[in-house]
């Protein structure tokens, strides 16, 4: 076992360009090309301390090597990185940047999908957490990450923080800094030399982005980790034969949201549809999401991703968990009062009319008369049976989705919570003026 002895510090910081006026105007976010200056006062040496904490972490699928790049402890023996650095993996193993001894990663005791963490718990090895900065940090604050020691020297690769602001629906700090690939899931430090998240760079509209994932979601993620890790094979968005079949007898679930309780059951026949939702259930993906859009006569829905943490005036209900499900429409099923459905895109951006990953509407609709239904079935094209007409006639629900939309579950109690949300007011994107959430689901015995 190979450590770190004695280290020197060498600053890297921009190199400000030179030879002609308009250089000057430059934006500050820009990159610049790095110089390196040495600096050995008290304050560089006291990131030293960081380095036993912080490891290389590389990822495997049945042994063949998938990729590395950066993460670090926040506890003892937990360590935080990118779900999406893992979303392909069955094992992992982290190297710290003081030893060249190689760890074995046991299982992920807690994940967040919609911030793209997973904590992961390490085996045979423990290390002093670094410390979380507890709240939003100011812009212009300092912001510095390391890289690992090369040739006894500690790069500090120095910025400032930008703004924090919404990005791709997501909370998120801009900083100047300049993540290589490696470095995706370094600790960024703020001058106090506690982390204000996890840094990584990605390219966004077209343009490169460095951003943190702020550590006040990696301390609330603490919270909820379990004592014993699970595979590290359960992260990703297909489910085994064994887990499949377990939740084929779940009897329901329980939708808890500001207005009361809505108990559902999921269809058997959309094995797809269930294994997913209850996947996302068991990961917590749903607690405090909103109930971002409401239309009188069709019904309400909830599951959008960027809508946990959104301000009054975000736009939402376009981000999912970072996949979509392949339709699935069973003929049987058709949307009357109480069905379950899931969203997705028009046809025009969605030929194959893939469903969204996590989002889900509860169908409260009204009811249609038999010239309705007749000038449906001539602008869709999709016949309905005697069965089908009888219950929108009588109980109503939204018979122009039929054929085209996937049907995955029922409300099995809880209409009359349903029909008070739908009521509300909302703006011209159909959002609630005032925020209604949703608790959390649970799975029912």
């Amino acid at each position: 076992m190979k450590r770190l002895t004695q280290i020197s510090i060498v600053v890297w910081i921009g190199l400000q360009l030179a030879g002609c006026s308009s250089s000057t105007q430059k934006k500050a976010d820009q990159p610049n090309a790095e110089k390196t200056e040495s600096a050995d006062t008290n304050d560089d040496q006291s990131f030293l301390q960081f380095i036993p904490s912080i490891v290389k972490i590389e990822s495997f699928d049945s042994g063949r090597f998938l990729e590395s790049e950066t993460a670090f402890f926040v506890d003892s023996q937990t360590i935080v990185c990118r779900l999406s650095f893992l979303e392909n993996a069955t094992e992992a193993k982290i190297t710290p940047f003081d030893e060249d001894k190689t760890y074995a990663i046991a299982g992920y005791v807690a994940v967040d999908r919609i911030n793209n963490l997973v904590l992961l718990r390490a085996e045979g090895i423990q290390r002093k957490p670094i410390s979380l900065y507890p709240d939003v940090a100011p812009n212009t604050a300092k912001s510095i990450y390391l890289t690992k020691p090369q040739n006894n020297t500690l790069p500090l690769h120095k910025g400032k923080v930008l703004e924090y602001t919404t990005i791709s629906g997501s909370k998120l700090y801009r900083v100047d800094n300049q993540f290589r690939s490696k470095s995706n899931g370094t600790p960024v430090f703020v001058s106090n030399y506690q982390s204000i998240g996890l840094g990584f760079s990605e390219v966004v509209t077209y343009e490169n982005q460095n951003m943190v994932i702020p550590s006040i979601y990696i301390s609330d993620l603490l919270k909820k980790k379990v004592a014993t890790p699970k595979k590290l094979v359960n992260l990703q968005t297909k489910t085994s034969k064994l887990v499949s079949q377990a939740n084929s007898k779940i009897k329901g679930l329980l939708i808890e949201t500001d207005y009361g309780n809505i108990q559902i059951k999921l269809f058997n026949e959309t094995p797809a549809y269930r294994d997913n939702f209850i996947r996302l259930v068991r990961e917590n993906y749903y607690d405090s999401l909103l109930v971002h859009r409401v239309i009188k006569s069709f019904g309400i829905q909830s599951g959008a991703a960027d809508t946990r943490y959104a301000g009054p005036d975000d736009v939402v209900g376009w981000k999912g968990p970072g996949y979509s499900l392949p339709a699935h429409v069973v003929p049987k099923y058709f949307h009357k009062r109480g069905m379950i459905g899931s969203p997705r895109k028009p046809d025009r951006k969605n030929s194959k009319r893939r469903s969204d990953g996590s989002q889900y509407y509860i169908v409260t609709g009204r009811v249609y008369s038999d010239s309705e239904l007749d000038d449906i079935e001539k602008e869709t094209g999709h016949h309905f049976t005697a069965e089908q007409r009888r219950a929108y006639k009588i109980e109503g629900g939204a018979p122009h989705l039929d054929g085209t939309y996937t049907i995955f579950g029922q409300v099995v109690s809880g209409m009359d919570v349903a029909d008070q949300i739908v009521k509300v007011k909302t703006d011209d994107d159909f959002r609630p003026l005032k925020d209604i959430r949703v608790k959390k689901i649970t799975i029912l015995d």
